[in-house]
């Protein structure tokens, strides 16, 4: 694998291929090292520091979509005092 590069993947999933690589980013994001890989490619990121979020969805007629972007760089300490929350319902 390469220190540097990029990586790109996209297909269809059911809810539970889609839960599952999110509990595998969750457990990346712990342990501070993530690897992304299909048989021809494959990228190792290493969060630390502050991370920067970004969260946009979207609903139009019979189409959603949620957006998320994670990005870091060493060295950043600024941190956002407003909290986001994330719930099944708009009560949570």
């Amino acid at each position: 694998m390469a220190e540097y590069g990029s990586f790109d993947y996209e297909s269809y999933q059911d809810q539970q291929s889609i839960q599952h690589f999110l509990e595998s980013l969750r457990e990346g994001f712990a342990k501070g090292k993530i690897t992304l890989s299909t048989g021809t490619d494959a990228i190792v990121l290493e969060p630390k520091d502050l991370l920067n979020f970004r969260m946009k969805a979207k609903k139009k007629e019979s189409r959603s979509k949620l957006e998320l972007k994670i990005s870091w760089k060493e060295g950043m300490i600024e941190s956002t005092k407003e909290k986001l929350k994330i719930g099944s319902s708009i009560n949570d």
